[in-house]
C-alpha cells in the first residue's frame, strides 16, 4: 500500500508540476497567436485539432486494452511475457500510425464540407495544414508503445518530466515563429518535430529501465492473451467512438452551423478547459496504474473505501476549478484575448456544467481502466454518441452555441454519469451503488451551492484584469473550503485528506 502511494504521490507532483509550466506556456503562446494570426486560424487549428481525434478512433482502444495486461506481470516480473505484449503493442501501434496517415490523406476532398461556403476561401493552405496536423497525430504512435511500459510500471513521473520539458520547448519555438513569421505552417512543423523527438527519446529511456526490451528472442503471446486484448479492444473500440464523438465533434459542429470564427472565440475558452481536464487527467493517469495494481492484490472493501477516498478528493478539486471558472473566467478572457471575445452567460454555465460532469467521472472510470472492465459497458458509448450527435444538431440549427453544448449535457446525463459508476460496482465490488449515487448527489450540490455564491461575491465585489481574476479564484476557494467543511467535515473522506496534509505540513517544517 505505501508503495503505491508513494508512487502516485510521486507522479502527481511530477504532472501538477509539468501541467502548471504547460498552462502558462500554452495561454501565452495562445495569446500571441491571436494577436498575430487572428480568430479564423484559432478556429482553424480548433478544427483540425478535432477532426483528427475522429482519426484516433484508428487506436480502437488497443492501448488501454494492452495497458491493463501489463499490470500483471510487472507485479509479478514477468520479463518473458512482459516482451511478448510489448511486441505486439509496437506490431499494432506502427499499423495504426501507417492508418491514420492513409485516412487522413483521403479525407482531403471532403476538408471543405467542415467549413460554411462562404469561408473556405478566408483559409490559405488549407489542406497543408490539415496533412501537418495528420503526420503529428501519426508520428505520435510510432514509437509511444514504450512510455506505455513505463506508466504502467507506475513511474509516470519519468514520461511527465520529457514530456513536459519538450512542451514547453515547443511552445517558445512557436512563439519566436509567430513573431518573427506569422507563418501557421512553421507553427506546425515546429509541433511536428518536438512530438518526434519526445517520442524517441523516451523510447531510448525506457530502453535503458528495461534492457529486455532489446532482446530478439521473444515468444508469441499465448492465445488466451490475445483472445483477452481483442475481446476488451473490442469493448474498448465503443468506448473509442463514444467518447471521440462527443469530446470532437462540437468544434466541428459549431463551424459547419455557426460559422469557424465562432470556433475561435470558443476555442479560448476550451484552451482553458482543457488544461484544468489536463490536470485532472494527470492526476488520475499517475494513479491508474497503482489503481490496476490494487485490483490485482487487494479485497473488494478496501477497494472501495479508496474509491471513495478518490472520489472525495475528486469532488474537492472539481468543485474548485467549477466555481473559479465560472466566477472569474471571463475578466481572464476579457484581458488576455479582448472584451469582443466573451461568451455569453448561458454558453458559460453549459461550459461549466460540460466541465463538472466530464470531470467528477474520472474515479468511477479510473477504477474500471485499472479494473479491466470495458467489456461491460460498451454499448453505453455508443447509446452516447448517438444522443450527442442528434441533440447537438437538432439544438444548435435552433439555437446555436448553447444548444451543441447542451446536447453534450444530455448525453453525459442520460448515460455515462450513472452506467459507469453501476458498472463498476456490479462487477468489481459486488455490490449495489445506490451509496455512490447519493453521495454524487450530494457533491453535485455542494458544487452548485459553491459556483453560485462565487459568482455572487465576485460580482459584488467588481473586480477585472489579471489581478481580478487572482483573488476571485481565491474567494471561490475559500468558498468551497467552507462549504466542504460545513457538509462533510465529519466525514472519513474529510479526515484522511486532513490528517494527510498535518503530516506533510509537519515534515516540510522540519526541513
Amino acid at each position: 500500500m505505501q508503495g503505491r502511494t508513494k508512487k502516485s504521490i510521486i507522479n502527481i507532483t511530477s504532472a501538477l508540476i509539468g501541467q502548471t509550466l504547460a498552462i502558462l506556456f500554452g495561454f501565452v503562446t495562445r495569446m500571441i497567436f491571436v494577436k498575430q494570426l487572428g480568430d479564423t486560424y484559432v478556429g482553424i487549428n480548433g478544427l483540425c485539432t478535432s477532426i483528427v481525434g475522429l482519426l484516433s478512433l484508428a487506436e480502437l482502444g488497443v492501448g488501454e486494452s494492452i495497458n491493463y495486461k501489463l499490470y500483471k506481470p510487472l507485479a509479478e516480473n514477468n520479463v518473458e511475457k512482459l516482451k511478448s505484449i510489448m511486441k505486439l503493442y509496437r506490431t499494432v501501434y506502427w499499423v495504426i500510425g501507417i492508418v491514420i496517415t492513409v485516412i487522413g490523406t483521403a479525407l482531403l476532398p471532403f476538408l471543405k464540407f467542415f467549413l460554411k461556403a462562404s469561408e473556405v476561401q478566408s483559409v490559405d493552405q488549407l489542406y497543408l495544414i490539415f496533412i501537418l496536423f495528420v503526420l503529428n497525430s501519426a508520428s505520435s504512435y510510432f514509437f509511444s508503445y514504450k512510455r506505455a511500459l513505463i506508466i504502467s510500471d507506475q513511474k509516470r513521473f519519468i514520461v511527465n518530466i520529457y514530456h513536459y520539458a519538450f512542451y514547453c520547448l515547443m511552445n517558445l519555438s512557436q512563439i519566436l515563429i509567430l513573431l518573427k513569421t506569422k507563418s501557421f505552417i512553421m507553427y506546425l512543423v515546429v509541433m511536428i518535430v518536438c512530438t518526434v523527438s519526445q517520442n524517441i527519446i523516451i523510447s531510448y529511456r525506457a530502453d535503458k529501465l528495461y534492457p529486455y526490451l532489446k532482446d530478439k528472442n521473444i515468444k508469441p503471446l499465448e492465445n488466451k492473451d490475445v483472445s483477452e486484448i481483442k475481446k476488451n479492444t473490442l469493448a474498448l473500440l465503443y468506448h473509442k467512438i463514444g467518447s471521440q464523438v462527443v469530446n470532437s465533434t462540437d468544434n466541428i459542429l459549431v463551424s459547419k452551423i455557426i460559422g469557424i470564427a465562432v470556433v475561435g472565440i470558443y476555442s479560448n475558452y476550451l484552451l482553458v478547459t482543457t488544461a484544468l481536464n489536463t490536470i485532472i487527467a494527470q492526476l488520475f493517469s499517475a494513479i491508474t496504474a497503482s489503481v490496476g495494481n490494487l485490483g490485482a492484490t487487494e479485497n473488494e472493501e478496501k477497494s472501495e473505501t479508496i474509491l471513495h477516498t478518490l472520489f472525495f478528493g475528486n469532488f474537492c478539486f472539481i468543485s474548485v476549478v467549477c466555481a473559479a471558472f465560472y466566477s472569474s473566467i471571463e475578466m481572464l478572457i476579457s484581458k488576455m484575448f479582448g472584451a469582443q471575445r466573451v461568451l455569453t452567460h448561458d454558453v458559460l454555465i453549459c461550459i461549466v456544467i460540460n466541465l463538472y460532469l466530464y470531470n467528477i467521472r474520472r474515479t468511477a472510470w479510473t477504477f474500471r481502466d485499472g479494473y479491466g472492465l470495458f467489456w461491460y459497458d460498451r454499448y453505453k458509448a455508443i447509446a452516447e454518441a448517438v444522443i450527442n450527435l442528434v441533440a447537438s444538431i437538432l439544438l444548435g440549427i435552433r439555437i446555436g452555441l448553447v444548444g451543441i453544448l447542451i446536447g453534450t449535457i444530455v448525453s453525459t446525463v442520460s448515460t455515462s454519469l450513472w452506467i459507469e459508476p453501476y458498472i463498476l460496482y456490479k462487477h468489481a465490488f459486488k455490490k449495489s451503488s445506490i451509496a455512490y449515487f447519493t453521495i454524487l448527489g450530494k457533491y453535485t450540490l455542494v458544487t452548485a451551492l459553491s459556483c453560485f455564491m462565487s459568482r455572487v461575491i465576485v460580482e459584488n465585489i467588481q473586480l477585472n484584469g489579471y489581478f481580478g481574476f487572482v483573488v476571485g479564484c481565491f474567494i471561490s476557494v475559500l468558498i468551497v473550503c467552507c462549504f466542504v467543511c460545513l457538509f462533510f467535515g465529519r466525514s472519513m473522506e474529510f479526515h484522511y485528506y486532513k490528517t494527510m496534509l498535518l503530516n506533510l505540513l509537519g515534515k516540510v517544517r522540519k526541513v
